[in-house]
């Protein structure tokens, strides 16, 4: 039954998809960085900051305490940031169509790779997909990845998670109406 379950919430999530995309004018963006400390290898592009940080590029804002980013040859950032006990690292970005359509998270650790565009939230891990600051879609669980280039979410409970301690992995899926789905 726990099993059926379970698949039967990978199975929805996997299917459920929006048709909105990532602002794809974010990629030509700069990135504008404040925190505590930044330490910069110019050369092999790498930041590693501490305190407070503040990422904005273009409509994509990240927070957190500690963080590392490294921009491949490309061009596209690896951004890697982690919370404290007392504050999570968060994600927030607007969507490409729906002019007040954003994708927003938090969790321990808030990873984002700009070339292949996943987004991966982990510990206490949640996100939200808004619209006109209504939630449409609210995910939570231990892990959740968001692939934009597909539309897929992903919740995945710890790795050392029991059956007795199911559902590890929630979701709250808004039913996709013609007003959210045009562009």
């Amino acid at each position: 039954m726990i099993r059926l379950f379970t698949l039967w919430i990978s199975f929805c999530l996997l299917v459920c998809t929006s048709l909105a995309y990532a602002e794809k004018a974010d990629q030509d963006k700069p990135v504008i960085l404040e925190a505590e400390s930044v330490s910069v290898n110019d050369v092999q592009q790498i930041y590693d900051l501490k305190g407070q940080i503040l990422l904005i590029k273009g409509s994509i804002v990240v927070t957190g305490d500690d963080g590392h980013i490294q921009v491949d040859p490309e061009g596209y950032e690896f951004v890697d940031v982690k919370g404290t006990t007392d504050t999570a690292a968060s994600f927030r970005q607007r969507r490409e169509g729906l002019a007040d359509e954003f994708m927003q998270g938090h969790g321990t650790q808030v990873s984002y790779n700009a070339k292949t565009e996943l987004l991966t939230i982990t510990g206490d891990a949640r996100l939200k997909r808004l619209l006109n600051m209504q939630m449409l879609d609210q995910l939570q669980g231990w892990k959740i990845e968001y692939d934009d280039i597909t539309e897929r979410y992903r919740v995945t409970p710890p790795p050392n998670a029991k059956s007795e301690d199911l559902p590890l992995a929630r979701a709250v899926l808004s039913p996709r109406r013609k007003a959210t789905l045009e562009k």
